[in-house]
C-alpha cells in the first residue's frame, strides 16, 4: 500500500538518524555510511538539535483522534520521543561526550567489531574511519574543553580509570594493535597482493595518525580534564542538577516518579529480598551470620573458575540449556541467532560483569553476550544462569531479537530503546528461570535473589547519591550489606551509577511493572491465561513506554490483539 504522510515523516526523521550518526546506522546492519563517524562539532549538534525542535513540531499537526491501531500507538511512541529529546536540550548532555562506561576509548572498537570485513571496500571503509578518527577525538575533546569551563564535568573519582583505558591500546607497533584485527583476517578470496595492500595501508594509518592521536588523547585526560573534574558525585550539584536527575528519571524509567518515591520502593523491596534470602541460609543450614554467609559466598574456592576460558564456556553451556526452554515461554520466537564472547582486556577492568551487543537489524549479523574474565575471584558461578537469562535468553537477545524482526512495524519501534522496558524485561526474565528448572541448587537461587537484589539496592543508592546526599562509600557500604556481589563487582557498579544517573533505576521498576501486569492478565483470564501469549503479548509491539505497555496489555485482556500494519 502506499504511504502515508505519517509513513513518510516516520522515514524521513529515521533517514536523519542514520546519517547523522552513522555508528548507529553500522550496529544496525545499514553499512551505506560505514566510511564516517558522528560529527560532534558545535554546529553539527545544533543542526540535530533543530531538527528535533522541528520533529516535535510537525508530529503536534497530525490529528491523532483520525488513528487506530498501530499507526495510534506509533504517534504516541514518536511524540513520547521527541517531547524527551526537546526536553533534554534544557542540559548540555554533549559536554560530558565520555565516561569510564562508554566513550571513544571503548566505542570505536565495538564500532570495529560490528562491521563486515567481506570485501576491499569493507575494507577501505574501516581504513577511512581510522583517518577520520584523529578529528573525532579532537572534538571530543574540545567538547570536554567546554565542559570543563560550565561546570559540566563527570565525577573524578569513576573517571580515574579512564586513561589506562586509552594507554592500552596504545602500542609501538601497529601490528599489535587491537584495532589492527581486520588486517589479519581477510576473505578467502581476496588476493595475496589485495590484502598486503589493505594491510600496509591499515597499518601505516594505525601508526601514523590513530596511535599519535591516542597518545594526545591520553595525556589531555590525564592531564587536564581529569583534574578539573568534579569532587560532588550527585547529578544534584550541577547547575540545574535537581531538574536535571528529574529528568533523567523519566527518560530512564518513564514515569513521574521522585527520588524519594523510588527510594522508598527500593527500601521495600530490599527488606522482602532479604527475608527470602535468609530463609535459604536457613535451608542449606549455615552456621554463622548473613554477613558471614555473604564473606563465605565471596571467598570460598568452589565458586570460581581458575580459567578465563573455562568461564567462557560456562557461559554458552548455560545459554545452550536455555535455548531450549525457551518453546515453554513463548508462543513465537525470533530467529536471530547469539554468541559468547569475552569482554576485551584493556576494557574489563572498568567494565561490569557483562554486557550484552545487539545483532544488525536485518539480521546479517548475531548478537553477542559479552562476559567479563578479569579478576576470576570475583566472577562467582553461582551468578551465571542469572546473567545468562538477563544478557542473552530470555533476556536482551530474545527481546530485541524479536523487535527487529517485527518488519512491519517503523524502523524507530523496531530499534527503540526505552530503558525501564529493555532492562525490566532483562530482570524479569532472570525469574523465569523458576519456571523452567534453572535455581535448582541453593546457590543458584542465592545467586538469582542476589542479583535481584542488587536491582532493588540500585532504587535505594542511585537516588541516594543523587538526590539524598549519600557519599559514594556509603553506597558501597549498603550494596555490600545486602549482595553477595563482591567488593570490585559493587566498586565498579557504584562508579557506574555515578556516572549514569538513574539508569540504574530502570531495571527494578520495569521488571516490577512487568509482573503487576502478569499478575493482573492471570487474575482476569483465569484458566484462559498463557503464559507463551502473555509473553508475546509484552514483546510483539516492540519496545514501550511502561505506561503505554500498561495500555495493551489491558487491551489484549480484554480480547484485543494488535496486528502490525501491513501496508
Amino acid at each position: 500500500m502506499t504511504a502515508t504522510p505519517l509513513d513518510e515523516l516516520f522515514r524521513e526523521d529515521w533517514e536523519h538518524g542514520l546519517l547523522e550518526f552513522p555508528e548507529s546506522a553500522t550496529y544496525l546492519g545499514d553499512n551505506r555510511y560505514n566510511d564516517r563517524l558522528t560529527d560532534l562539532s558545535a554546529g553539527a549538534i545544533e543542526r540535530r538539535k533543530a531538527h528535533e525542535r522541528e520533529m516535535l513540531e510537525r508530529i503536534r499537526k497530525f490529528g491523532r483522534s483520525a488513528l487506530q491501531g498501530q499507526d495510534a500507538i506509533s504517534y504516541d511512541l514518536f511524540l513520547f520521543d521527541k517531547q524527551r529529546s526537546v526536553e533534554s536540550q534544557k542540559f548540555p548532555l554533549e559536554l560530558i561526550p565520555m565516561t569510564q562506561m562508554d566513550g571513544p576509548q571503548i566505542a570505536f572498537g565495538q564500532l570495529a567489531a560490528s562491521m563486515p570485513f567481506e570485501s576491499a571496500g569493507d575494507y577501505g571503509n574501516y581504513i577511512r574511519r581510522l583517518e577520520t578518527f584523529p578529528e573525532y577525538l579532537d572534538q571530543v575533546m574540545a567538547l570536554m574543553r567546554r565542559g570543563l569551563e560550565s561546570g559540566w564535568v563527570p565525577p573524578a573519582v569513576p573517571m580515574r580509570s579512564v586513561p589506562a583505558q586509552i594507554e592500552g591500546q596504545i602500542v609501538d607497533d601497529p601490528a599489535d594493535s587491537a584495532l589492527a584485527g581486520p588486517f589479519k583476517k581477510f576473505p578467502q578470496d581476496m588476493s595475496r597482493d589485495e590484502q598486503d595492500r589493505l594491510r600496509i595501508q591499515g597499518e601505516s594509518v594505525l601508526r601514523e595518525h590513530v596511535m599519535p592521536a591516542l597518545r594526545r588523547f591520553a595525556a589531555f585526560v590525564k592531564d587536564t580534564y581529569l583534574p578539573g573534574c568534579r569532587v560532588n558525585i550527585s547529578a544534584s550539584s550541577l547547575e540545574d542538577g535537581a531538574a536535571y536527575y528529574q529528568y533523567a528519571i523519566r527518560q530512564m524509567t518513564t514515569t513521574d516518579l521522585t527520588p524519594q518515591q523510588i527510594h522508598d520502593i527500593g527500601e521495600s523491596e530490599v527488606a522482602r529480598i532479604r527475608s527470602r534470602m535468609e530463609e535459604l541460609i536457613r535451608e542449606v543450614d549455615f552456621k554463622g551470620s548473613f554477613q558471614d554467609f555473604l564473606r563465605f559466598l565471596r571467598t570460598d574456592a568452589r565458586f570460581f573458575y581458575t580459567k578465563p576460558e573455562d568461564l567462557v564456556a560456562g557461559y554458552a553451556l548455560i545459554s545452550k540449556r536455555m535455548d531450549a526452554e525457551l518453546p515453554k515461554l513463548f508462543a513465537v520466537l525470533p530467529r536471530t541467532p547469539y554468541g559468547v564472547r569475552e569482554i576485551p582486556r584493556y576494557e574489563a577492568p572498568a567494565q561490569t560483569t557483562a554486557y550484552y551487543l545487539p545483532s544488525a537489524a536485518d539480521g546479517s549479523r548475531a548478537g553477542y553476550f559479552y562476559v567479563n574474565t578479569y579478576r576470576l575471584e570475583t566472577r562467582p558461578k553461582y551468578e551465571m544462569e542469572a546473567l545468562c537469562l538477563h544478557e542473552a535468553v530470555p533476556g536482551h537477545h530474545l527481546q530485541i531479537a524479536r523487535a527487529q524482526e517485527l518488519n512491519n512495524l517503523p524502523d524507530f519501534r523496531r530499534n527503540a530503546v526505552y530503558t525501564a522496558y529493555v532492562e525490566g524485561w532483562g530482570l524479569y526474565a532472570e525469574s523465569l528461570g523458576d519456571d523452567i528448572g534453572f535455581y535448582s541448587g541453593p546457590y543458584s537461587k542465592f545467586g538469582q535473589l542476589t542479583y535481584e537484589m542488587w536491582r532493588a539496592c540500585r532504587l535505594v543508592v542511585d537516588t541516594g547519591m543523587h538526590a539524598l546526599g549519600w557519599g559514594r562509600q556509603q553506597a558501597i557500604d549498603y550494596m555490600l550489606e545486602n549482595t553477595a556481589k563482591t567488593l570490585n563487582d559493587v566498586t565498579v557498579e557504584i562508579d557506574r551509577y555515578i556516572v549514569w544517573p538513574a539508569q540504574a533505576l530502570a531495571y527494578k521498576l520495569g521488571e516490577l511493572k512487568i509482573k503487576e501486569l502478569r499478575a493482573k492478565a492471570k487474575a482476569q483470564l483465569g484458566s484462559g491465561f498463557d503464559i507463551r501469549k502473555f509473553h508475546n503479548a509484552i514483546l510483539d509491539n516492540g519496545p514501550l513506554p511502561l505506561s503505554i505497555l500498561e495500555n495493551q496489555i489491558d487491551q489484549w485482556c480484554g480480547g484485543v490483539t494488535l496486528q502490525p500494519p501491513t501496508r
